[in-house]
């Protein structure tokens, strides 16, 4: 048990971190629950699955990192999964249990650290911003900032609406907040933002077209609830196991394999936590803890659990242990019976945190060397890919293929592994699934 002084630190950079990754609890429900899933199901499994497995990274692995359902592989689930192929989500949790299964090998077997070493870092780092630019389009989009236009593909809505009004206040708080740098600004910009939606419907405004015929966008339900267990253990693990659904699980494998490392490595730069060798402190457990988490989030209901790399946070607070882990994985469990609370929070309050994340993902770019041709016209692939295709899955295999047909091309198959060339593989089959 480390000194009380240090005990009072690793505790606030946990209340602190806590503040950092709060936005989950409502984000995530806001987006799952578009693929038909309980919104307060989806919620619990959250809360849950953000509980046990933060407690697991600080008593198992000793990392100062919460572990929380991802940003990004819940958009997959449900704009690629659920709603681009179709499938229902029930089997969709299925490729999440499979996924973790999948995982837990690569990460026991050590098999991990050879599928890293064959991913380029430029696409790495391209992946990780395109999804950030995907999330951000999805924010604008539940804010029906943007919408569909035949003339133009898309196009921005009506200024005058006052749900737009309310939206882009709300987002200029956020963005504010952010740029402040004030502890907890994104949970605080959705907070305000839904206390600003209140009069829609009320006293100006109507919210029928958008909230389901609820002419009000804020309805007040209660603050207390039992959890909602109804998606616990609902996945279809049966007919998950399709080979059209293959790419889906690889697609869950290798965006949570990517995710969980650049956390782990920037973590432990920006906290020193190195071990003797160099590597991430603990990160063979750290790993596993992540692992762990996708498997879970299968069976409680919910999309992949990941690190959160707004865990630096806390370390920027003085967070070195585990404790600072277990302290934020304590606070989610109290909103497990808040969710009438929360689901009174409207899409509208909820895009702006959407929007910030994104800006938060997008940072990686600028470690792509775009003066160098080679790698830059693959990660930019990548990148746009993920958004105009509007699939995670169709940026990652593109930015794949031309980075291997380009360094092919150029005499450079140094930098084309034999890994690649089984991801490729695996990455022309799951075109070929797909059409």
């Amino acid at each position: 048990m480390p000194p009380k002084p240090l005990l009072k630190t690793e505790i606030l950079a946990g209340v602190s971190t806590f503040l950092a990754t709060m936005y989950i609890i409502v984000v995530n429900p806001a987006i799952l629950s578009q693929s038909g899933m309980s919104f307060n199901g989806v919620l619990t499994a959250t809360v849950l699955l953000s509980f046990f497995c933060s407690l697991m990274m600080g008593i198992y692995a000793k990392n100062p990192i919460v572990v929380a359902p991802g940003m990004g592989m819940n958009a997959f689930f449900t704009f690629t999964a659920v709603k681009g192929m179709g499938i229902s989500w029930q089997v969709a949790l299925g490729a999440v249990f499979w996924a973790g299964i999948l995982f837990l090998l690569l990460s026991i077997f050590n098999i991990r650290s050879q599928i890293v070493k064959a991913i380029p870092k430029p696409l790495r780092y391209a992946i990780s911003a395109g999804i950030g630019l995907f999330i951000t389009l999805i924010g604008f989009a539940n804010a029906k900032f943007i919408v569909g236009n035949p003339a133009t593909i898309i196009g921005v809505t009506s200024l005058h609406d006052p749900i737009v009004i309310t939206f882009l206040v709300g987002l200029a708080i956020t963005m504010i907040l952010l740029v402040k740098r004030v502890q907890g600004g994104i949970i605080i910009g959705i907070l305000l933002t839904t206390l600003l939606a209140i009069p829609i419907g009320r006293y100006w405004g109507d919210a029928s077209a958008i909230n389901f015929g609820q002419k009000t966008l804020v309805t007040w339900q209660g603050v207390f609830s039992a959890p909602d267990f109804s998606l616990l253990f609902q996945l279809d693990i049966i007919n998950s196991l399709k080979i059209s659904l293959i790419p889906v699980i690889f697609a869950f494998v290798f965006t949570d394999l990517f995710d969980s490392l650049s956390t782990f490595v920037g973590v432990a730069e920006a906290a020193n936590l190195y071990d003797k060798d160099g590597e991430p402190h603990n990160i063979k457990e750290s790993l596993l803890t992540d692992a762990v988490a996708t498997t879970m989030a299968g069976l409680l209901g919910t999309s992949p659990g990941t690190a959160y790399i707004e865990s630096a946070v806390g370390i920027s607070q003085g967070g070195r242990t585990g404790i600072t882990a277990i302290t934020a994985g304590i606070l989610f469990l109290p909103f497990m019976f808040l969710s009438p609370l929360l689901s009174i929070i409207p899409a509208i309050a909820t895009a702006p945190a959407l929007i910030v994340v994104g800006v938060l993902m997008i940072k990686p770019i600028t470690k792509i060397n775009w003066d160098k041709l080679d790698d830059a016209v693959p990660a930019f692939l990548a990148m746009v890919l993920i958004l105009f295709t509007y699939s995670i899955t169709q940026g990652i295999i593109w930015g794949f293929l031309a980075w291997t047909i380009i360094k092919l091309a150029t005499n450079q198959s140094k930098e084309v592994s034999w890994m690649l060339i089984v991801i490729d593989i695996f990455a022309l089959w799951a075109l070929y699934l797909g059409h």
